[in-house]
């Protein structure tokens, strides 16, 4: 054989046989090798000449290499003299032949005929020179166990070339340029003969064992093995659904099978990223299908298949992520704000999300039980993982509007888990390192407030045995919450109790009244004693706060409300400690209602805060009237109207005559410009309007006149919303009385103005009301002619006949619904946010106001409470003899008066 003739050499092998090749491999192969290594740039010289034949010959030689002569070395031998001599070389000639490919893509077209023969040349070249690799791996897949340094080069070798190749396929619609359809069929045997390799290779290196004893070389090898497969994943993501599984299968398994050697040197943020991105892929793909066939209103074919096909590799996609995540959860603390994500957006993008697709129930279902139940599985081994929770109950998340509600659906599938965990455990979670998990969903609850208006329905068993059925969102978190609570550990109850108190007292509504609902399941849930308990350290907590705190009202509530649940005795014991004769008291006792108590200790409690009630008032009404005094008569009249609308029976005639007394004394000096001025005032003239409807039937013809002509010139000055509800809710009561003769010619024509102008009003929640108020006295009043009266506009008739109708004025799709709340959720958040800045802007002290002096409206105002209080006093002459102190008093306001107008002198 000649050496220094390639083709003669190459014509002398051609008939050798199996048995010739094995012994004559010594001689043979080395002088075979040296012809290889010098022929590549012998090859090299004669291509770029425009001799491309020579492609075909250097895979020739290739292929002689693997088939005739690589079966006979012994995989001792096989890397030191083959493939480190073999493999750098093919490499070389394969990067220039794509190179080689690529700029003659660059020209293809279906006019020039002998450029498309090239491409097509070369790409065929390309498709041996893969199956040509695919053989040589398949030769060493033997079945036996292979030690890394026996195949050294061949693993890393063979990656390059896939993913080279799988770039070159997934790029092809730029690379030529729309004219894919001349060489697509070459494309497609590039792409199977790649997936061949691969697939060989994978079989190939999971023979490889390493173990303790290998070198740091050798698992930094097998790493790099990995991370490459990981780096082709990202390539084929698109292409094809099996390809793509077995690549991520293949990760999997080889990080596992060396867990203890690789756990320290494999990039897990690099692997758990990919999965996590891949999930989110291919479920985006899951309901773009889903959409188009709802679209298309057709439910099987090729696009129902390929759903099918796609969830279930969205499931396969889950299981992976489980798998490895129980493995490696200790590597992942860089990697928790990954799988909170994943959660976020998967949720996000799924009913009964706002943001979610339109998408028939049937794929919704194919969905939830293939893939997101696969899925479920990872939040159960994420929880002992405290980087994991520091993720999920950091106070600072920001997240965008369309990942509030999963966040809130993550906290209760979250709370659901704990209860089966260990004690350790759901300390973790109930303590919290900047919120307990219970103060985390209140305050990604109060976020929801589009799908709470909607409001969306999420499925829920409401009974052993029965199927799900949908209920609010609300309904779904209370539901969930309790059970939460009855599993609470005791040793946790601090936390449950402060979470609970906070969220009652924040600024949220909806979420207070999510607390106090869940405060109440506690208190009948738990002990007796437990309930007394939290229902005198309620109490204590508003007796204690000022009563103008606008937090007190939601604590009272929740006191009203808990009263209800206490057994007898420790209603009894809750008596004697806030005794009700106590004028101290009587903030507790103005938010109770008495029908929660025994009928004998309600009679008992009902009497002593009248008594204590009325005393407060004739105490400020004998005195001065000072305005600052105001506060407590307004809780001692709410203490009476609690009292007197809580009674069993009418109250004793004397007790009657008492309280009625006492309001006519209030109504005698109260004026409209007054009550319009002062905030304390308006408070007092609502309560008393509730007053007057508890005694509705008792008010003589000097009251109601009274009562109208005050009501009708506030009106005027345009009150606060809720000074307009108190009106009508005493408004409504007349319907139930017939007015005296005397008083009709002053107040029928002030009660017809009065509901024409509350039927007008242009808020909402007012003319709401105002309708319902309407209705209710039109139903009983025996007063029909004043009917038509209060409707003086065809606009006010129609609305009134719309209600009682149920007609919508506006019928308001759920899509349109959907968008409205989704514009307001953005103008609530930028509100939030805009507060929070403010309160959080600067650490600095408010600077004090500016002293300004009094102006001609407040002189105005004090003036007017004078003249009012004169007035009251001639009207009390009038009824009967004054007591003997009287002269006296007026004798010092004399001085008082005159010592005053000496001073404008």
């Amino acid at each position: 054989m000649s050496q220094a003739d390639p083709e003669l050499l190459l014509r002398e092998l051609d008939g050798w046989d199996w048995e010739l090749c094995r012994r004559e491999l010594p001689a043979v192969l080395p002088r075979l090798l040296i012809s290889f290594q010098q022929g590549s740039g012998w090859l090299w010289e004669r291509h770029t000449s425009g001799e491309s034949e020579d492609w075909t010959e250097h895979i020739r030689i290739l292929r002689i290499l693997t088939e005739m002569f690589l079966p006979h070395i012994s995989l001792e031998d096989v890397e030191q003299s083959f493939f480190s001599k073999v493999l750098p070389k093919t490499l070389q000639f394969f990067d220039k032949l794509m190179c080689e490919l690529s700029s003659k893509a660059k020209g293809l077209s279906s006019q020039s005929t002998e450029l498309c023969s090239t491409v097509r040349n070369l790409l065929q070249t390309v498709v041996q020179l893969l199956a040509t690799l695919t053989g040589c791996v398949r030769r060493l897949c033997s079945g036996q166990e292979l030690s890394l340094p026996s195949i050294h080069s061949l693993p890393s070798s063979v990656l390059c070339v896939v993913k080279t190749a799988f770039t070159h396929c997934k790029d092809s619609e730029s690379v030529y340029y729309g004219h894919l359809h001349l060489i697509s069929d070459l494309l497609q045997s590039m792409f199977k003969e790649t997936y061949s390799l691969q697939k060989q290779l994978m079989e190939l290196v999971d023979l490889i064992s390493i173990d303790s004893a290998s070198t740091e070389d050798d698992i930094t090898y097998m790493v790099s093995v990995i991370h490459t497969v990981l780096e082709i994943c990202s390539v084929i993501s698109n292409m094809d659904h099996a390809l793509h599984a077995n690549t991520w299968k293949f990760i999997i398994k080889q990080s596992l099978k060396h867990h203890s050697l690789l756990q320290c040197h494999l990039k897990h943020s690099d692997i758990l990223s990919g999965l996590c991105k891949d999930i989110l892929l291919s479920f985006d793909s899951c309901l773009q299908l889903a959409e188009q066939m709802k679209v298309s209103e057709i439910q099987e074919g090729t696009d129902f298949r390929l759903f099918q096909k796609t969830v279930k590799l969205c499931r396969f996609f889950a299981n992976s992520l489980v798998h490895y995540t129980k493995e490696f959860r200790a590597c992942l603390s860089d990697s928790c704000s990954q799988l909170h994500q994943l959660f976020l957006q998967i949720y996000s993008k799924f009913p009964p999300s706002l943001y979610a697709p339109e998408i028939l129930e049937i794929h919704q279902d194919e969905i939830s039980q293939v893939f997101l139940v696969a899925l479920d599985p990872l939040i159960t081994q994420l929880l002992p993982f405290s980087p994991f929770m520091e993720r999920v109950l950091s106070e600072n998340l920001g997240l965008p509007p369309e990942q509030q509600l999963p966040q809130c659906l993550l906290l209760l599938t979250i709370m659901d888990k704990l209860s089966s965990q260990p004690e350790e455990v759901q300390t973790l979670w109930n303590t919290g390192k900047s919120l307990s998990l219970l103060s985390a969903l209140f305050l990604s609850f109060q976020q929801c407030c589009g799908e709470l208006s909607l409001p969306v329905c999420l499925p829920q068993v409401l009974s052993a045995g029965q199927p799900a059925v949908p209920i609010t969102l609300y309904h779904y978190v209370c539901v969930h919450l309790c059970s939460f609570i009855a599993s609470t550990l005791p040793s946790h109850f601090p936390q449950l109790e402060r979470a609970l108190l906070e969220a009652v007292l924040g600024s949220s509504m909806i979420t207070s009244l999510l607390a106090m609902d869940s405060w109440c399941f506690l208190a009948r849930y738990g002990t007796a004693e437990l309930c007394a308990h939290h229902v005198n350290v309620i109490a204590h907590l508003v007796k204690a706060w000022p009563s103008d705190c606008s937090q007190v009202p939601a604590l009272g509530v929740l006191l009203r409300r808990m009263l209800f649940l206490m057994a007898p005795e420790h209603q009894v014991e809750f008596a004697g400690e806030f005794p009700p004769e106590e004028l101290e008291n009587l903030a507790v006792w103005q938010h109770v209602s008495l029908r929660a108590l025994s009928p004998d200790l309600r009679a008992r409690v009902a009497s002593q805060l009248c008594s204590a009630g009325l005393g407060r008032c004739r105490q400020w009404l004998n005195g001065g009237r000072a305005l600052g005094g105001l506060p407590p008569v307004n809780t001692a009249l709410s203490a009476l109207l609690a009292a007197c609308s809580s009674a069993d029976a009418p109250l004793e005639a004397e007790l009657k005559t008492s309280v009625l007394g006492v309001l006519s004394q209030f109504w005698s000096f109260l004026q409209a410009k007054q009550v319009s001025d002062e905030p304390c005032l308006q408070k007092t003239l609502c309560l008393l309007l509730h007053l007057l409807e508890v005694f509705i039937q008792a008010l003589d013809a000097q009251l109601m006149t009274q009562v109208f002509a005050l009501q009708s010139s506030l009106l005027q000055l345009h009150p606060p919303d809720h000074v307009r509800l108190a009106m009508l809710d005493f408004l409504s009561s007349m319907g139930k009385v017939f007015i005296p003769q005397e008083a009709q010619r002053q107040v029928v024509p002030q009660l017809s103005c009065l509901f024409a102008s509350l039927l007008a009003d242009q808020t909402w929640l007012i003319h709401q009301h105002a309708l319902e108020a309407f209705t209710h006295f039109a139903e009983e009043t025996r007063h029909e002619d004043v009917v038509p009266w209060c409707l003086n506009s065809e606009e006010a008739k129609n609305k009134v006949v719309n209600f009682l109708a149920k007609t919508r004025q506006v019928e308001e799709t759920r899509e349109a619904r959907t968008e409205r709340l989704k514009q307001e959720r953005i103008t609530w958040s930028a509100q939030v946010l805009k507060v929070d800045g403010e309160l959080e802007s600067t650490g600095e002290p408010v600077a004090k106001r500016a002293c300004h002096p009094p102006s001609e409206e407040q002189y105005k105002a004090a003036v007017g409470t004078m003249e009012g209080a004169v007035e009251a006093v001639k009207l009390l002459l009038q009824k009967g003899p004054p007591p003997g102190w009287l002269a006296v008093k007026l004798e010092a306001l004399h001085a008082a008066m005159a010592t005053l107008r000496d001073s404008l002198r």
